[in-house]
């Protein structure tokens, strides 16, 4: 816990705002704070989905904090990010638009007060609403990430209320607006090497450009179980497959996850444009 965890906890706490550093029990959490780096996360810390692989509560929101994407952008601003990531639980329970206002609030809030701060999102499917991916577009986010989590066979029994095919549409509607689009996935759970690789390329098909793979750790004894521990080669070959196969940035590794080194991940593909 150096000084630079200390102060973003500080400021964390300060404006009652969640990360998922602490919901979903990240390892990274120390080195990242102690850069100065969080995913916060918006529309509360309660989610209306139980996926099999994450420890954010679950149950019924009550959520109801207008001020939020304010309180959000003031944070980015006092930390003096230069790239924030905003990522939010499911809320299936707003159903004119599943929270995209909200989102589309909390992006252009973070340009308007810390408008040096790139801002990467790391949205829900919303249901594959195209209605509400759009609100989100227009707030004009720097990247736009989704993730599919799993190779398709297993995905019903890691993300029982999700749609494999849907969260690859909602990648490809964004790709298709134009945005620098990312998305990560767990390895683990059962899928095979050759399942790993088809995916990888169904997702740089679509034009994604930036992709992250790490190893599914267990986070409670109620959640799915690990069935394999994925060796640092196998994950130096899959980066070095990503990157032939045309991602912009591979981000591979056991204690990857889909905001680790964000920052870094942001210069290289904005740098590219």
């Amino acid at each position: 816990m150096g000084a630079g965890y200390r102060f973003v906890d500080q400021v964390v706490k300060t404006n009652n705002l969640h990360t998922v550093c602490e919901a979903a029990r990240c390892p990274n959490i120390y080195e990242c704070w102690d850069r100065r780096t969080a995913t916060i996360m918006i529309l509360g810390d309660v989610c209306t989905r139980a996926c099999g692989f994450c420890s954010v509560k679950t149950g019924k929101p009550t959520w109801d904090d207008p001020l939020e994407p304010v309180r959000t952008a003031l944070a980015v601003k006092k930390m003096d990010l230069r790239h924030v990531v905003i990522t939010s639980v499911d809320r299936d329970d707003i159903k004119n638009d599943y929270g995209a206002e909200i989102w589309a609030d909390t992006i252009r809030q973070v340009h308007h007060h810390a408008s040096d701060c790139t801002v990467e999102v790391l949205t829900p499917d919303f249901k594959g609403s195209k209605p509400a991916l759009l609100k989100v577009f227009a707030a004009e986010p720097d990247i736009f990430s989704h993730n599919l989590e799993c190779v398709e066979r297993i995905s019903k029994q890691v993300r029982s209320q999700a749609n494999w095919q849907r969260s690859l549409e909602v990648l490809k509607y964004s790709v298709k607006h134009g945005l620098q689009t990312k998305t990560g996935m767990m390895v683990g759970l059962g899928e095979t090497t050759v399942e790993v690789l088809e995916t990888m390329k169904q997702v740089v098909d679509t034009g994604v450009s930036i992709f992250t793979i790490g190893q599914y750790l267990q986070p409670t004894g109620g959640h799915l179980p690990v069935e394999r521990y994925v060796s640092e080669q196998e994950f130096e070959e899959y980066k070095c497959r990503g990157l032939e196969l045309g991602f912009l940035v591979v981000e591979s590794g056991a204690l990857v996850r889909s905001s680790y080194h964000a920052d870094e991940q942001a210069r290289l593909a904005l740098a590219a444009v």
